[in-house]
């Protein structure tokens, strides 16, 4: 290559210098040329181009001879190291062969032996897949065969058998790899869900069984319930009434209150019976069918369908009572709902939050909502007071079961409370009329008792017995038939009334019944009796005689009927109050009294009408006394005998008093009276005996008062007479002007009154005219007498 010189010829004048600078600086960058190619070309002039590139080809050959010219040595040591390498190549190439031929010949056994143990762990591979995929197939149709038999069992296996079933679908699903068999996975992915729908379908008709069945079972339930509640408030009364004379005299140091402990022990009891008739009824359906629904992941499906459906079961056990009356039908009511909510308290208790207290305390709530509404109107509606008795003693047996079970009652009491007033209003009026009747059919005489058991179920049942003695028998009794047939009527009522008001009345008992005794004596018997007495009713002495009798008995019952209520209450007899208490039976008592004494007094009155047999102005007094006296003594002892043997003592002094006091009444009358114009000494002697033998009655009669100051008696009687005593002592007297002097007057004639004193006095003197004329022709001076007693008539006119 040949170096260009500066000398040489330039390139074309076309080229500038420009292009050629940018074409040696791409060629010494070893840039792409192509554009300076297509310019050239582009323009028509490539020789330029051509020129530069072979002066820059030039260039370079001249620039790589330079660089061999200078490394040619170094080549050549090169190459011979590269003859002498390829030698040894050679010779390692030749040991490689002979190694490689060692090796090939060592290695053939092994490598025959590799290949077998491939062979066979290929196999062995297969193998073990194969014998997984059956065991896998095996267990899963083992765990079908068995899900087939559970559901074969019957309803008491589902479980067991969704426990297969739930085995199968997690195999499939988890397994590492498919079923080799898709056959059998089709069938099995077909049967799971069917197998569970299945089991839904049959706990569910099991469970609507249950539901049939748990309904009819629960008015059962319920009455055994409400019956042993019942029996244990029995077994209470039966200890209250055994223990109650102890009750009655243990005080706050006595050690006797571990007598009372059989108390609780009845409570205990009650508790047991009423746990045993809860565990009476079987919920194991309910327990399966929501167990199996917790498996099928339906929990809360099927709590929600059990509440709707106890709660339309229960709206269909209110339409219990629509077809028959609530008389006949409210047992089974009653039962029905204590069964209902008895189950229901079980199911809450052993249901594993089956239900929760808020539904149960929901589904209370709207039953006793019903229970009020369905009482408050048939209690408003009810005329019979054993009805509502009836209907009240179930429901409060209700509450009682209830209440064990932790169920609020106090509204079901609450409206029971509410008609007691009612009830009682309806017992007052039964009891009124039986009263009305039993007055109505005595005819009040002596009821006769002939043997022991008749005292005993009419006199000691009652406590009207005068002594403790036994009388012999056949025994007379001092009252009338109708004293023992109203006490038990009245003990019936308290016995109805602490029933009532023990049991759902609510309250303090024993003031509420209190208060309901007294107005049936008040209001009832007293009443009742009043308006016989007050009507009269054709009664004769002796029969007003036994009624007034009897209200003296009724007197001795009224404290047995006082104390009968305090014990069924529970009271002691100690804690009952003592002392005087007003008789509630007073008015019809004085009544009966009055009545005796108005007939008495009639009798009287017909006997003192005989006084027209009276000579009043006779020669000579009458000897033994006037003719209507001696009757009238006769009449009243023998009414005396009669009396003495029925009233009481202080009756028959009331009564002999009051009788004594009309015959000094009637006697001041017969002076008084129109018919009698005149009179003289003679009558008024007459007058005196009959008036004397009057007082010897009345002191007679005071011998039969030794118990009751026979003195006091005796002055009692005899100041019934005092009117008549005096105005017979102030005509015999022989100076009847005494009369206007005060001091006397107040001493011997206060019971006088001046206009009765004036006009007998007016009689008295007509008749005397004669008498004391007599006199006059005797002595020289006009009688004293004569002269005092008309001292006193010209006084009394003044005074007038």
């Amino acid at each position: 290559m040949r170096r260009k010189q500066p000398g040489d010829a330039p390139a074309p004048a076309t080229a500038s210098e420009a292009d050629l600078a940018q074409l040696s600086t791409a060629i010494a960058a070893g840039e792409d040329l192509g554009p300076f190619v297509r310019r050239a070309f582009a323009c028509g002039r490539p020789e330029p181009l051509l020129a530069s590139l072979r002066a820059a080809a030039r260039d370079r050959e001249a620039e790589i001879e330079e660089l061999c010219r200078a490394h040619f040595h170094d080549f050549i040591r090169a190459v011979d190291d590269l003859r002498s390498l390829l030698a040894d190549a050679d010779a390692l190439k030749g040991s490689l062969f002979a190694s490689h031929s060692a090796l090939l010949s060592s290695a053939a056994p092994l490598l025959a032996s590799l290949e077998s143990f491939l062979a066979a762990r290929a196999l062995a591979g297969n193998l073990s897949s194969a014998l997984a995929s059956s065991r896998r197939c095996v267990r899963l149709l083992a765990l079908a065969n068995r899900a087939n038999a559970h559901l074969q069992a019957g309803n008491h296996n589902l479980y067991l058998a969704l426990r297969a079933v739930d085995a199968i679908d997690g195999d499939l699903a988890s397994g590492p790899e498919p079923l080799p068999l898709p056959t059998l996975r089709r069938m099995l992915l077909s049967l799971v869900p069917a197998v569970r729908a299945h089991a839904e379908r049959e706990i569910s008709r099991e469970f609507s069984d249950w539901m049939v069945s748990i309904r009819a079972a629960s008015r059962h339930l319920g009455q055994v319930a409400i019956g042993r509640s019942a029996a244990a408030r029995q077994r209470q009364e039966e200890l209250r009434s055994k223990h109650r004379p102890l009750e009655e005299c243990i005080t706050l140091d006595d050690d006797g209150v571990g007598d009372l402990d059989d108390f609780a022990a009845a409570a205990a009891t009650a508790d047991v019976a009423d746990g045993a008739a809860a565990a009476s009824f079987d919920l194991t359906p309910l327990y399966r069918a929501m167990h199996i629904h917790h498996t099928l992941a339906l929990g809360e499906r099927f709590k929600k369908y059990y509440l709707e459906n106890r709660k339309l079961q229960l709206t269909s056990d209110f339409d219990v009572i629509a077809a028959t009356p609530f008389l006949e039908s409210h047992q089974v009511f009653f039962s029905q709902i204590a069964g209902f909510f008895i189950v229901e308290d079980r199911v809450f208790r052993t249901g594993g939050g089956l239900t929760s207290r808020a539904d149960v305390d929901a589904l209370w709530d709207s039953a006793v909502a019903k229970m009020v509404s369905v009482m408050e109107d048939n209690f408003s509606r009810m005329q019979t007071a054993n009805h509502l008795l009836l209907i009240t003693d179930y429901a409060a047996l209700l509450s009682a079961t209830m209440r064990r079970y932790g169920y609020p009652v106090g509204m079901l009491l609450d409206v029971l409370a509410r008609h007691r007033d009612k009830y009682h209003d309806l017992l007052l009026a039964d009891c009124r009329r039986q009263v009305v009747e039993a007055l109505a059919a005595d005819k009040f005489d002596q009821m006769l008792m002939r043997k022991e058991y008749e005292y005993s179920m009419n006199v000691l049942a009652f406590g009207i017995q005068s002594s403790d003695i036994t009388p012999a028998f056949p025994y007379v009794a001092p009252f009338s038939c109708t004293v023992p047939d109203i006490c038990r009527i009245v003990r019936s009522f308290i016995e109805d009334s602490v029933s009532f008001m023990a049991h759902g009345g609510g309250g303090d008992t024993y003031a509420a019944v209190k208060k309901y005794l007294g107005r049936i004596l008040s209001e009832v018997v007293d009443a009742s009796i009043q308006k016989l007495v007050d009507s009269g009713g054709g009664l004769s002495v002796s029969q007003a005689m036994q009624v007034a009798a009897n209200m003296s008995v009724m007197e001795r019952a009224c404290e047995f009927f006082t104390g009968h209520a305090a014990q069924l209450c529970g009271v002691p007899l100690r804690a009952v109050e003592h002392g005087r208490r007003d008789f509630p039976l007073r008015k019809s008592r004085d009544a009966a009294e009055a009545l005796l004494l108005r007939l008495l007094r009639s009798k009287v009155d017909e006997f003192m009408g005989q006084s027209d047999g009276v000579n009043w102005m006779a020669d000579d007094p009458p000897a033994g006394g006037n003719e209507y006296a001696n009757e009238v003594i006769i009449y009243l002892e023998t009414l005396t005998s009669t009396a003495q043997q029925i009233l009481p003592l202080p009756v028959l002094r009331r009564v002999l008093v009051a009788v004594l006091a009309h015959i000094s009444e009637r006697i001041v009358g017969l002076f008084l009276n129109d018919s009698v114009k005149r009179f003289n000494a003679n009558a008024v002697t007459g007058i005196d005996t009959d008036l004397k033998m009057f007082e010897a009655f009345g002191e007679s009669m005071s011998s039969l008062f030794v118990d009751s100051d026979q003195e006091s008696a005796a002055n009692e009687m005899k100041a019934a007479l005092v009117e008549a005593r005096q105005l017979v002592n102030l005509l015999m007297s022989n100076s009847p002007e005494n009369f206007i002097n005060p001091v006397i007057r107040e001493k011997s004639y206060n019971k006088l009154d001046y206009k009765k004193v004036a006009a007998i006095s007016e009689k008295f003197r007509d008749s005397s005219e004669s008498y004391f004329s007599t006199f006059g022709t005797r002595g020289a001076r006009q009688n004293p007498k004569k002269k005092s007693l008309d001292t006193l008539i010209k006084r009394l006119r003044e005074a007038s």
